[in-house]
C-alpha cells in the first residue's frame, strides 16, 4: 500500500503526506487516517469541514519535499538539460557537484544510471537522505574532486555545478563517449564565458549553445489574467558542449 499521499485543494492548496497510516494535521485541521486510506480521487474533509482531494503521491510531490543545503538547479533548467541532450531510461550520466542532489536525483529517475561527486562531506550526507527518501537505488554518490579524474567512462552526459567548470574538461572528456554531451550550469556570466572559451580551446569538445532560460508564471482568475507580481527571472545560464 502506498502510504505517500498528496491532498489538493480547489484553491491549489497542497499538503505531502509522509505516512498516511497516521492522521495528518495542518492549518486547517486534521485528516484521518482511515480517509487518507481511501481510493485516490476522492475527495475528504478535515474535522473543520475544509474539503481536499486525495491522490497517490508521485514523484514531483516527493521531491518538492527533499532537503536542500546548497542553491539547486531548477526544474525548468533541469527539463532544458534532458530535451537538448536526450536522456532517457538507458543513459548514463555523471554529476558534479551533488549540492543538495536535486538534480542528480531527478535524472537518476529517469536514467538508467546516475554517479554525482562531491567534496563535501556535508553534502554528501544530504544527497545520501534524499536519494533514501526518493527510493532511488541507480544513484552512486562519490566523494571525489572532478577537478583531478573522473573514475566512469562511456558516459552519455556530464553535468558540471561546480565554481570552476572549465578545470573539468579533461575529466569530463575521457568519461564521455563520442558525442556524449557536456553540461555546465553557471550563475554568472563570467563564469558562464570562462567555461564557453575553454570549450572552444579544448581539442575534445564543440560548444553547441549557451542558453539562459526565462521563466514567467501568469495569474488567471476570470478576466483578469496578469504575470504574477512576485517572478525568479534569472537563476542561471546552461553551456552544452559535445565531444569529438
Amino acid at each position: 500500500m502506498n502510504t505517500q499521499k498528496a491532498l489538493l485543494s480547489k484553491n491549489g492548496e497542497k499538503y505531502f503526506v509522509k505516512d498516511a497510516s497516521k492522521d495528518y494535521h495542518c492549518e486547517h485541521g486534521f485528516f484521518t487516517s482511515a480517509d487518507l486510506g481511501k481510493k485516490a480521487g476522492s475527495m475528504v474533509k478535515t474535522n473543520l469541514g475544509k474539503e481536499f482531494s486525495v491522490i497517490n503521491a508521485g514523484f514531483t510531490d516527493r521531491f518538492e519535499r527533499i532537503k536542500r543545503n546548497a542553491q539547486i538547479v531548477s526544474l525548468k533548467e533541469i527539463g532544458l538539460i534532458v530535451a537538448e541532450t536526450g536522456l532517457d531510461k538507458d543513459s548514463v550520466v555523471v554529476d558534479a557537484g551533488a549540492g543538495s542532489g536535486a538534480l542528480c536525483c531527478f535524472l537518476a529517475h529517469l536514467c538508467k544510471e546516475v554517479i554525482t561527486y562531491d567534496v563535501r562531506d556535508d553534502f554528501i550526507e544530504i544527497v545520501k537522505k534524499n536519494k533514501e527518501s526518493l527510493g532511488l537505488k541507480n544513484l552512486t554518490i562519490k566523494k571525489g574532486d572532478v577537478y583531478e579524474t573522473i573514475d566512469e567512462s562511456g558516459a552519455d552526459v556530464v553535468t558540471l555545478d561546480v565554481p570552476e567548470p572549465w578545470k573539468a574538461l579533461r575529466p569530463a572528456a575521457g568519461a564521455l563517449k563520442a558525442g556524449g554531451f557536456i553540461v555546465s550550469y553557471s550563475v554568472t556570466a563570467p563564469q558562464m564565458a570562462d567555461f564557453v572559451n575553454a570549450l572552444h580551446a579544448d581539442e575534445h569538445f564543440v560548444h553547441v549553445k549557451t542558453i539562459e532560460l526565462i521563466q514567467r508564471e501568469w495569474e488567471a482568475d476570470g478576466r483578469k489574467v496578469r504575470p504574477k507580481t512576485t517572478q525568479v527571472v534569472h537563476t542561471g545560464f546552461l553551456s552544452f558542449g559535445r565531444k569529438v
